[in-house]
């Protein structure tokens, strides 16, 4: 499965950034899909993740509340819309998919089966 993200840009704090991942594959349906970040000189951490009906999200503390992940198995694709953006949300974000169903936000990097390159987001003033 090929992830491929897009959507990040440069902005303020307080604005908004729709991020979208595709992944046209037949068995995209079957994943839990997922959302990670990492900023320079820091792990790779969890965002956010959706289960494969959609029905069920987890979200890191940090971004609760102004965060939401959303999957359409349509169109093969997951997408993150972050509001309130804050400099502390600066990261190349990633997707990720998971055969693994996880529930909870300690969800281990190391437990995907794919991963996307990245799309950079930063939110400076």
């Amino acid at each position: 499965v090929q992830l491929a993200e897009s959507g990040g840009g440069v902005v303020q704090p307080g604005d908004y950034l729709k991020l979208v991942c595709r992944a046209p594959d037949r068995t995209f349906g079957s994943y839990q899909m997922h959302w990670f970040r990492q900023a320079p000189g820091k792990d790779r951490e969890f965002v956010a993740c959706i289960k494969w009906s959609g029905g069920i999200t987890y979200y890191a503390n940090s971004v609760k509340g102004r965060f939401t992940i959303a999957r359409d198995n349509a169109k093969d694709a997951v997408y993150l819309e972050m509001y309130n953006l804050k400099p502390e949300d600066t990261a190349v974000y990633y997707c990720a998919a998971s055969a693994t169903y996880y529930s909870g936000s300690d969800v281990p990097s190391g437990g995907m089966a794919y991963w996307g390159k990245g799309t950079q987001v930063s939110v400076s003033s």
